[in-house]
């Protein structure tokens, strides 16, 4: 069985890579950051996974949209411009040589404190910025023989509790919801809004299908997934219905194929929920459609770059006929 959409296959490079810190670039067993950060002490910070593909990173300006947002939530100040942040990225990877198949972490944190405390007006001098890029590519086994889901008792909070569209660092609810999927033999969580309808997974987010209708939740206790939203618009755009919608976990257990989607993963089909079997030979055919669609969509995002000419060779011209 595989242990989640977010498996990888083991890469020997990722023990060499160059982290940013802070504007420095340091090998990977020498960056650090303070004890006293926000990020350490309090989980105080927002962070997006972005993917590297053909030498460019898709949808960037999707994940910072959705970054800066939340760093506007909450109040703190990156302390740099989108334009700073994207050189900072190709700027990383160019370092560790890394063209395709790269997961890129970025964290930004409050700062460091004068001390541990949640009182933001201790935080001294800027937001401390990491980024982590590693060799990833997904594990085979996950989409030919899916994934297992189990739903925890860890629900889905309202906006006003902790809001859920909100990429922060503290994640902990989603942590647990998952320690509750592997201690029942699961590879990962799914978790339910707090009217008990299916909202998303621990960190994927979570679709299924009904008679040829594609189903994922309202979004209103979700994170605001970039592939989610891709998959939704790529699917209404070849003529498969997506619906955003309450629905029950019988209406899971009755379904015809289920996926979930995410940076790392793209689509990754899932084989059961609860022990119950949802398709005994993953993917079903409408993911695998949706699969090939979002491929082409990654493609087009992200194009791969025209070979340079060869040194010495000089282009012939034209021969115009009259």
């Amino acid at each position: 069985m595989a242990r989640g959409s977010h498996e990888t296959i083991a890469d020997a490079r990722n023990a060499d890579v160059l982290i940013y810190v802070n504007g420095a670039l340091v090998p990977r067993d020498e960056a650090k950051v303070s004890v006293f950060g926000s990020g350490f002490v309090l989980g105080d910070g927002v962070w997006e996974g972005v993917r590297l593909h053909n030498q460019k990173i898709a949808f960037l300006d999707q994940h910072f949209d959705r970054l800066y947002e939340g760093a506007l939530a909450i109040g703190m100040d990156i302390g740099m411009t989108r334009g700073e942040l994207a050189a900072a990225l190709y700027r990383t990877v160019k370092a560790n040589a890394m063209e395709s198949d790269v997961h890129i972490r970025l964290m930004v944190t409050r700062g460091v404190k004068s001390t541990p405390h949640q009182d933001p007006r201790l935080t001294i001098g800027a937001a401390t910025v990491v980024i982590i890029a590693e060799h990833k590519r997904k594990a085979p086994e996950a989409d030919t023989v899916g994934i297992r889901l189990f739903t925890s008792s860890v629900r889905r909070a309202h906006p006003d509790t902790q809001d859920p569209k909100l990429n922060s660092h503290s994640k902990l609810n989603c942590i647990t919801a998952l320690v509750q999927a592997l201690n029942a033999g699961a590879d990962e969580a799914l978790m339910l809004d707090p009217e008990g309808f299916v909202s998303t997974c621990n960190s994927t987010n979570f679709f299924i299908v009904r008679k040829g209708e594609v189903w994922t939740s309202t979004g209103k206790y979700c994170l605001n997934g970039v592939t989610r939203g891709h998959v939704i618009e790529i699917g209404r755009g070849h003529g498969i219905p997506v619906l955003e919608k309450d629905f029950s976990l019988t209406e899971v257990y009755g379904a015809d194929e289920a996926f979930v989607t995410g940076t790392i993963g793209g689509l990754t089909p899932v084989a059961e929920v609860d022990g119950r079997l949802i398709t005994e030979k993953p993917p079903g055919p409408v993911a695998v459609r949706l699969k090939a669609l979002y491929g082409e969509l990654i493609e087009n995002e992200c194009p791969a770059p025209s070979p340079a000419p060869r040194r010495g060779t000089r282009r012939r011209p034209l021969l115009m006929a009259f």
